[in-house]
């Protein structure tokens, strides 16, 4: 005996989506693409909780200085281990404790630096963002070109 499962009203677009999106050929791209609009990309961000802040993680350049093309793996390493991040959204607790903190570390806005492999790492349309706690800021910095980490 199979169940079917009911979805509440709201949900019942989400999970037609789902399935556009699964499809084949010219119809399944046809989906994606009207779902990688910029106003569904922006109900896709997550909200963060509590203290946790939504950051934004830069893209690894394409090639090196030289002008030779970086191995995708070689560019996947840099956005994993980067230690910069562009502030999107701030929880409602973040910084909040008067005891930890005597002001807000950043704001919305702020480039960050954090520490390398912090966060719940998470994949919108290719671009990576994380979820990180307040504490894990480390630093505001105006202009993060330039800013790389160093050792492995």
């Amino acid at each position: 005996m199979s169940e079917t499962l009911i979805l509440p009203p709201n949900l019942r677009g989400n999970a037609v989506a789902a399935e556009a999106i699964k499809q084949e050929g010219a119809a399944g791209a046809a989906a994606r693409e009207r779902l990688a609009s910029e106003g569904t990309k922006a109900k896709m961000m997550p909200k963060p909780c509590g203290y946790r802040m939504l950051v934004a993680i830069p893209k690894a350049e394409e090639t090196f200085e030289s002008g030779l093309v970086k191995a995708d793996i070689t560019r996947l390493q840099e956005e994993v281990t980067t230690v910069v991040g562009f502030v999107m959204a701030m929880g409602a607790d973040c910084y909040a404790d008067k005891t930890r903190f005597k002001e807000p570390w950043c704001k919305v806005g702020d480039f960050v630096v954090i520490r390398a492999y912090s966060g719940t790492r998470v994949s919108i349309y290719g671009s990576e963002y994380r979820l990180i706690n307040d504490d894990t800021v480390e630093a505001v910095v105006e202009d993060p070109r330039g800013l790389k980490r160093v050792g492995g």
